[in-house]
């Protein structure tokens, strides 16, 4: 929190001195003494950190100061140190706002240094969340988060700075790797529950049998296994976000339960008869498309109209242009950041390479085959080589676990050897290395 700017309220000059002495000793306190209420309340506009209060001063009591900081700086502490020891005037003092009570007595410096150090402490928690808050935020800009200029991008942002503002349910549907998480995230974390809870939920993940105590939790002892009461999904997400992943992967019979779920606005635990009312905005996504699914029988026609809400279509990347040359540069940029190298270029062979193919697997994709690029380009430049695009499904597995770069190297090496049936010759020549370097990498530990 850097400088504590203290101000103590106090008549009695032995007192006042006393404390001040106390606080003074940690040279992080900027200790000031008023020994009326009107000359402090000429200097409350200077804004200190705490206010040291006696109850009984000459010209003003404790109660009718304690209103006048708190009419102008609620949020600010007042400790208020009085002889009074009436517990009916401490506790109308604490519920006026007072910070905490304290009685003049031969303990009282070593309580108030105490509770300086404690207003400090969650001072510095306090700041610390509003910059995580403000962190969250800035990643989650959406002009950031989904970089891109294309007409097919530029309707996405369109859809989702409507939905920034509304409660409405959103449905996100587009290929495996377009970014749907992401674009759950970017809505929630600039609507109004920015400050509430975004829970993510994979539907296609989670067993069957298992996926209503996942969502909607259970109680103790409410079937075998069920050693604790246990909130879901749903309870989790309580004011905030749920965000519900290959929605098109829930059985008919867990689409009937939640449906219940949306309608009612309320959740009943599995072993439980008590109902929880909800405040829960609902985001969907699914690659699938629904319209389909219920035709097909596999999607509850009253549920695709519960949860159809805003829709937003991502597209696939092949469909976005331009926007690949700009998604390259920032991985580029981004991965040598996290790997702390020095940033890369890119020829103009190897991003014509990349043009050429159309990325089924989408940005995802496209992430990896960069990510490995930089791994493999030993200079400045990645070169037409060291685009790998074949091998992106290893690569995305590989490069998602935390090595030295040494170490991706030669588990690189390693996966070509085995493909090629260890013929360093061809694998050097894939790889645009020397032979000698492919037993280097892989001899090296």
């Amino acid at each position: 929190m850097g400088i504590l700017k203290i101000y103590i309220v106090e008549d009695d000059t032995l007192t006042a001195k006393m404390l001040h002495h106390y606080l003074s000793l940690n040279p992080d306190n900027d200790v000031k003494i008023f020994n009326t209420g009107k000359d402090f309340l000429k200097n409350l506009d200077s804004k200190p950190d705490i206010v040291c209060l006696d109850y009984y001063l000459p010209d003003e009591n404790g109660d009718e100061l304690l209103k006048k900081i708190k009419k102008k700086y609620p949020e600010l502490p007042v400790i208020i140190v009085s002889a009074q020891q009436k517990i009916t005037t401490a506790i109308g003092l604490l519920k006026k706002g007072a910070y905490d009570y304290l009685v003049k007595d031969e303990n009282v410096k070593e309580r108030l240094w105490h509770l300086v150090n404690q207003i400090r402490k969650n001072e510095n928690l306090s700041k610390r969340i509003k910059t995580l808050q403000r962190e969250v935020e800035e990643k989650y800009d959406f002009k950031t988060t989904l970089l891109g200029e294309s007409p097919a991008l530029k309707k996405v942002y369109e859809l989702i700075e409507k939905a920034c503002h509304s409660d409405i349910t959103v449905s996100i549907t587009g290929d495996t790797g377009t970014g749907k998480e992401v674009v759950a995230k970017t809505i929630h974390y600039n609507s109004n529950r920015k400050n509430m809870p975004f829970v993510p939920v994979n539907v296609s993940a989670i067993p069957k049998d298992l996926i209503e105590a996942e969502l909607f939790g259970h109680e103790r002892g409410a079937f075998t296994g069920a050693i604790n009461k246990r909130a879901g999904k749903f309870e989790e997400a309580q004011n905030g976000t749920i965000f519900l992943d290959e929605i098109a992967d829930m059985d008919l019979a867990m689409q009937v339960k939640l449906l219940r779920v949306l309608q009612e606005q309320q959740v009943v635990r599995i072993g439980s008869n008590k109902s929880i009312n909800l405040n829960v905005r609902v985001i969907i996504a699914t690659h699938k498309n629904l319209i389909d699914e219920v035709a097909q029988g596999r999607f509850r026609e009253d549920l695709y109209y519960r949860l159809l809400g805003l829709s937003i279509f991502l597209p696939p990347l092949k469909d976005r242009g331009n926007d690949l040359i700009m998604l390259t540069q920032h991985f580029i940029n981004d991965y040598c950041e996290k790997q702390n190298i020095r940033k890369k270029k890119i020829s103009k062979e190897a991003l014509k390479k990349l043009m050429s193919h159309d990325f089924p697997g989408n940005i995802r994709e496209l992430k990896s085959v960069i990510e490995l690029a930089v791994v493999m380009a030993d200079g400045n430049f990645i070169k037409e080589e060291h685009i790998q695009i074949k091998y992106a499904s290893f690569f995305d597995e590989l490069l998602s676990k935390e090595m030295t770069l040494e170490k991706y190297k030669r588990e690189i090496v390693k996966y070509f050897m085995r493909q090629y049936n260890n013929k360093a010759r061809i694998v050097a020549e894939k790889l645009g290395i020397g032979k000698s370097t492919v037993y280097r990498i892989i001899a090296d530990k």
